[in-house]
């Protein structure tokens, strides 16, 4: 194999003069930066490339006149055209063998078989490449234009660190990701866009914590308050809550409700309705004494589950109360707060209203309304900045379906291809 070397001002710039010098058959080894982009200077990137021997050609241009040079931009598109030129032909070949299967019916049949088998596998795996490289070299177009993109993100990393960042994921955790994807990815799976995608969502799942869903063991109970910004869904989320826990699990637990949030009509009335419905017990609490109280009349329940009052993150009375309700328990049991957060909010929002409700020591983290959102990467940046776990995420209106339980593997679906390609 002969190594080459290219410049260029961006990692971009010298792919596509390896490309255009030594043929579409380069394989990128390393990219380089030479010289950090200064007042006056310009960023000075190196790639390395390799070669088969066998397959390099008088492929270098002629020198031509000012006047008549082609930016590389024009370049590009030529590359871009030939190539799809070339998927066509591909394509021709396919359709000429399958008429040649027709026309000569005569021949064994064993051997033809095996002969177009071959033939047809061969097609497919070059229609695999040249796709994956109109796809590279669409990215590459989308990396020059950008103006947030880090320099350094390698081509061929172009198209998962497109979706990743347009997901709304921090560009400091995406970064991230990338400097520990470079860093521990095998050179040998840097070859196609699928395999670096593969890498990149093992990656994000180890990195997501989540909080199993753990069946009671006997003589225990769980207590559960969820807290958060008004029209997170926390009311709606308690009703999911109690309707999984009472009817859907495998055992059918005892579940008692206590509602904080007395300052709307509606939302009491609406959990109650729900309580009555189920069959479920309900208490009502005012001030911290009373909270105590309820807690105790619903001891023989296996869960009790607590609805609070919607709060500004910077109200900062409620956030007292709730804070002495917590205190006030007298019972053997903690009490787990959940914070309840809805997902249509950008990251920068999620991390204040963490930072705000953080006194009352949040244990886990429940994300709602997914299904009014099309970026998720919010969700990973707060989670991956608080490494507090996710346990629940709600996807929709309905009691009790739209309830999921947290998982890595969810999440990193709906990051990358949306919530209707991830897998409920």
């Amino acid at each position: 194999m002969k190594i080459l070397t290219f410049s260029g001002s961006t990692p971009t710039e010298a792919l596509k003069k390896a490309r255009l010098t030594v043929g579409e058959d380069a394989m990128l080894i390393e990219t380089r930066e030479l010289q950090k982009k200064s007042l006056g200077k310009p960023a000075l990137y190196e790639i390395v490339v390799g070669i088969d021997e066998s397959n390099i050609k008088a492929k270098v241009p002629k020198k031509r006149s000012l006047r008549n040079q082609n930016s590389i931009a024009k370049e590009s598109k030529d590359v871009l055209y030939n190539i799809s030129k070339a998927a066509r032909q591909i394509s021709e070949i396919a359709k000429t063998t399958t008429n040649m299967d027709s026309d000569d019916a005569h021949i064994d049949h064993d051997n033809v078989q095996n002969n177009n088998d071959g033939t047809l596998s061969e097609i497919k795996n070059e229609i695999s490449k040249l796709s994956d490289k109109v796809r590279l070299i669409q990215n590459m177009f989308w990396e020059e234009k950008s103006e947030t993109i880090t320099p350094a993100i390698p081509s061929e990393f172009a198209q998962i660190y497109k979706m990743a960042l347009q997901s709304g994921m921090n560009t400091n955790h995406l970064n991230e990701m990338m400097r520990l994807s470079l860093e521990h990815m095998p050179l040998k799976m840097r070859e196609n866009s699928q395999t670096v995608q593969r890498y990149f969502k093992s990656l994000l799942r180890k990195i997501i914590p989540v909080r199993m869903e753990n069946n009671l063991s006997v003589g225990k109970k769980k207590i559960m308050m969820l807290v958060g910004p008004t029209g997170a869904g926390k009311t709606t989320s308690i009703a999911k809550l109690a309707a999984r826990y009472s009817y859907l699990l495998e055992k059918k637990y005892k579940v008692g409700l206590i509602v904080l949030d007395t300052y709307r009509i509606g939302a009491v009335e609406q959990l109650m309705q729900y309580a009555r419905m189920m069959k479920l017990a309900i208490e009502t609490v005012v001030d911290p004494p009373e909270f105590s109280l309820a807690l105790d009349s619903l001891q023989y329940c296996d869960y009790i589950l607590i609805d609070t009052m919607g709060s500004s993150p910077y109200d900062k009375e409620k956030l007292k109360k709730l804070y002495d309700c917590l205190n006030s328990n007298t019972t053997q049991n903690s009490i787990d707060v959940v914070l309840v957060l809805p997902s249509s909010i950008k990251y920068e929002d999620l991390m204040i209203t963490y930072k705000n409700f953080s006194t009352l020591n949040i244990d886990t983290l429940m994300f709602t309304k997914l299904d009014e959102t099309k970026g998720f990467g919010n969700i990973f940046s707060l989670v991956y900045e608080t490494k507090k776990p996710i346990s629940y995420f709600s996807v929709g209106q309905e009691v009790p379906e739209d309830l999921v339980v947290a998982s890595s593997d969810f999440l990193v679906d709906c990051l990358l291809h949306g919530l209707n390609g991830s897998k409920i």
